[in-house]
């Protein structure tokens, strides 16, 4: 049976709390209402509130803890406020878009309303104690995004219950605890990441409290569009546990009752803390007064038959009479409670738009007097006071404003050598780099964990050293680390039993067990929810992703959730995950293994490492367990089996970021390249020597960061010729790199020949060794293209093949 069974009796009603709710369920109304007005009014860009879920969301917070999680939708305005985590001054920043700290902690202005975040890391960037916190994990917009992410986080409690090795970690847990509320639109079940993060969850029995809000639309799309049998809990309701099998409790309850949300919250989240189960709260028949966003208006795809139904329902509405009909208080005594409210949301309105207003005004008036200054006794005043007076008429003046009139100004004053156009240029100097704090910083961590801060440690080898595949080295490697460290954990497909498809953890699992080194189902998704869930939590995972092309089933959350991490929290919040993948070289269209390009144009906040061989990976591995930031790295699929030297200092040895390595010198050409292809390089660049060319082979190691101290373009000076090669389609990586020492190293000017580019053709390989061959570059390919560069040189010393 999935409808609620009689519940219990408690005591945490009592009409101190009810009134208190009533006041707060007003006040969360009043702001929405406001925060509407403000974005018809033009003051803020857009708005999505919380109105008509003040009821259920009051109700979620009476069973939250210090020490649990909200992993939620962006309307929880009301249960983040509940929770004692939000001041509507806060609210009203948000919307206003207030890049101050103080008067918006949790986005920083970065995020539009609805977005909220507990700050779990310090000034430093170092973590805070999470158990002292209601903690709320950064809203993202995408619908059901939230989700992936709330598996892990539940899935840390587990380890922190079952593991005793994490028993010192107590400032991230208290045995397991605590509970994971995620929330969720009802519309936004129908989304795969929700589907398969509900089955993982009750494969894996963690204490995840789903609770889906209801309010029988998705924007304009009704529920009998959106969910089998119109209801998300019967369509879950082979979910639903028993005496046989293990699953998740489901509860119904109704939005607007106040008494039965709470008796349902407070059941639900005992069941889920205490036997670590899942449990799933869907609240029904909610409302949304004043429609999905103000991007438009719901009378156009609602009856008015409906419209009046939602008017009767509102659960604000449903309250105040349940308390009147109840006697918990009078009519009079609502009434001043309401207009309590009122003013309270008003002057949170008034004190959060002149804190907006009064943080830019210096800027612009500043910008105002240097005009006015400048323009005194100049040739071109006339010119520069229409800009100041086009400043000084901007209505509601943003940053932008200020700034875009001096660089007019500047543009008008560009042959003036006068102290005017220095003053104006010492502003601009200044409130650029103040912007840059403001909307730039923090895409990587900015804390004395950053793994760009890691040193690099030479491996060492002894004379008569053991040489082994690079799978077994990686199987020492692992060893090594899983000994030392138990905050690491690995999962992903075929990682325990077997060890990984290519053997990287054999026998591991059988050292450390399956709560350290865990296989999981094939859902690539919630894999790296599950790694930036516990990553969140103080935890170090590492979560496989079988091969490099399965990547793009977990795009999304990579790039939505995990690489905007710390830059929409402005450093409030961190989840240092290791993806481990394998690409490179493999035959077939689905296992080609090189979408680099992708990557780097999605992953910016993911540090993207792309190792040569085993060895290189893993110090690249040291060297991000030592930070505390993001990184995908991919390890050469065709390197397991070919032998390497065992390092003595496997554990210590790093490998630096963003640094290449010279490979081999050389004179004539410069060939830029990462990965498997270093090998296919090396071996054309013996070929060429043969020819009379002299190549300068360059292992970029890692794309993001790339060159950080330009070595590549010291080399360019050196031959003045360069061709960056590698596996991607046509534009990929072969372009990023072009232009980042092309442009960003200034090294066209040391160019002799044109930049080149070899890469892979613009289709997916065939399978088969020939569909490699005449697909992606190889050692021929390499030969005639550099050949051809020197050809163009020196056509008599290199007559045309």
């Amino acid at each position: 049976m999935i409808a609620n069974e009689q519940l219990r009796s408690t005591d945490i009603i009592s009409r101190e709390k009810i009134l208190s709710d009533y006041l707060l369920a007003c006040e969360s109304r009043q702001v929405s209402l406001l925060g509407r007005r403000d974005v018809m009014g033009g003051r803020a860009k857009f708005g999505i509130f919380g109105d008509g879920k003040e009821l259920a969301q009051l109700a979620v917070a009476s069973a939250f803890n210090r020490g649990d999680f909200r992993s939620g939708y962006y309307r929880d305005q009301t249960f983040v406020a509940a929770l004692g985590e939000l001041r509507w001054t806060e609210f009203f920043a948000q919307l206003y878009a207030h890049t101050d700290l103080e008067a918006e902690p949790n986005t920083a202005g970065r995020s539009m309303n609805g977005h909220f975040a507990t700050r779990w890391l310090d000034e430093q960037g170092l973590w805070r104690n999470q158990t002292e916190l209601y903690n709320s994990v950064c809203d993202i917009a995408p619908t059901a995004g939230q989700v992936p992410r709330s598996l892990g986080l539940a899935y840390a409690s587990k380890l922190f219950r079952n593991n005793p090795e994490l028993g010192d970690l107590t400032t991230f847990s208290h045995n397991g605890n605590e509970i994971v509320f995620s929330t969720i639109g009802d519309a936004s079940t129908s989304q795969g990441m929700f589907w398969e993060a509900m089955n993982a969850a009750g494969v894996l029995q963690v204490p995840l409290l789903m609770s889906v809000w209801d309010d029988g639309y998705g924007i304009s799309v009704p529920v009998e569009y959106q969910t089998i049998k119109g209801s998300i809990s019967k369509a879950l309701a082979g979910f639903q546990r028993d005496s046989d099998d293990k699953g998740m409790e489901i509860f119904t309850v109704k939005g607007w009752d106040y008494p039965a949300l709470l008796e349902t919250y407070q059941q639900a989240a005992h069941i889920c803390r205490t036997e670590h189960v899942p449990v799933l709260v869907h609240v029904q028949e909610l409302t949304q007064p004043q429609g999905h966003s103000t991007s438009g208006s719901h009378e156009r795809y609602k009856s008015k038959q409906r419209l009046a139904w939602e008017a009767e329902h509102d659960c604000n509405v449903l309250f105040r009479r349940w308390i009147l009909e109840n006697g918990y208080a009078t009519s009079e005594e609502l009434e001043a409670i309401e207009a309590e409210a009122k003013q309270t949301a008003k002057k949170a309105r008034i004190d959060a738009w002149d804190a907006y207003q009064a943080s830019m005004k210096g800027d612009f008036t500043e910008a105002l007097d240097l005009l006015q200054l400048t323009a005194r006794h100049h040739p071109k005043a006339a010119e520069l006071m229409a800009i100041r007076e086009e400043l000084r008429k901007t209505f509601s003046p943003v940053r932008r404003d200020a700034v875009s009139a001096i660089r007019k100004a500047l543009r008008l004053l560009r042959a003036d050598t006068g102290a005017g156009r220095q003053r104006l240029k010492a502003w601009l100097d200044r409130t650029n780099t103040e912007n840059a704090d403001r909307f730039s910083s923090h895409l990587y961590s900015q804390s004395p964990d950053s793994p760009m801060l890691v040193q690099a440690v030479p491996a060492q080898y002894d004379e008569e050293g053991t040489v082994l595949d690079g799978y077994q080295l990686l199987q020492h490697y692992f060893d090594g680390l899983f000994s030392r460290d138990p905050r690491v954990v690995a999962l992903g497909e075929d990682v325990g039993h077997i060890g990984d498809v290519n053997q990287g953890f054999a026998g591991l699992q059988e050292k450390f067990g399956e709560i350290r080194i865990t296989d999981t189902g094939i859902r690539e998704t919630t894999i790296i929810g599950q790694g930036i869930g516990m990553a969140m939590r103080g935890l170090r995972p590492i979560v496989e992703i079988q091969y490099f092309d399965y990547v793009y089933y977990t795009l999304a959350t990579l790039t939505d959730d995990l690489a905007t991490l710390q830059y929409r929290t402005k450093g409030g919040q961190k989840a240092p995950l290791i993806v481990r993948t394998r690409g490179h070289r493999l035959e077939g269209i689905w296992h080609s293994g090189s979408p680099m390009g992708t990557m780097l144009s999605s992953l910016r906040g993911l540090h993207v490492l792309v190792p040569r061989n085993m060895t290189q990976a893993v110090g690249f591995y040291n060297t991000l367990m030592k930070g505390d930031d993001p990184a995908l790295l991919i390890e050469s699929l065709n390197g397991y089996r070919l032998k390497e030297q065992l390092p003595t200092n496997l554990d210590e040895f790093c490998v630096p970021l963003g640094v290449p390595e010279v490979l081999q010198s050389g004179s004539d050409v410069t060939v830029v390249t990462y990965g498997s292809m270093c090998r296919i390089v090396l071996e054309a660049a013996g070929q060429l020597a043969a020819l009379g060319i002299s190549v300068e082979v360059i292992d970029v190691q890692t794309l993001l960061p790339f060159d950080v101290n330009h070595q590549i373009v010291k080399s360019i000076k050196k031959t003045n010729r360069v061709l960056f090669a590698d596996e991607d389609v046509p534009g990929g990586a072969s372009a990023y790199m072009m232009q980042q020492v092309i442009e960003s190293q200034n090294a066209y000017r040391y160019l002799d020949s044109a930049p080149m580019t070899l890469s892979a053709k613009a289709h997916r390989p065939p399978y088969g060794s020939d569909g490699d061959y005449f697909s992606k570059p190889n050692v021929d390919d390499v030969i005639e293209t550099v050949y051809a560069i020197m050809s163009e040189a020196e056509p008599e010393r290199f007559p045309t093949i």
